[in-house]
């Protein structure tokens, strides 16, 4: 699971390279994954997640506290 955001579950679309002559050949639309390191007050240490350019934009949203939170229902361990 490389590819995938943790929070938001993007992953990799698939679809094709079209080149001038109109040939297809396949290719991978990957989602944008950083390594993002949080503070989680709770436990009173840090988190390292694998996140979305809008999954981070999520985390802001909401709090780390919360992410981590969904994160973990959809049964991921962190």
């Amino acid at each position: 699971m490389s590819a995938h955001c943790q929070l938001t579950g993007a992953k990799p679309g698939f679809g094709n390279h079209i080149s001038h002559s109109h040939r297809r050949t396949p290719r991978r639309f990957d989602a944008n994954i950083q390594r993002k390191r949080y503070w989680l007050p709770s436990e009173g240490r840090y988190v390292r997640l694998r996140l979305s350019a809008k999954g981070i934009k999520t985390v802001d949203t909401i709090g780390v506290e919360a992410a981590v939170a969904r994160i973990r229902a959809r049964g991921v361990k962190v």
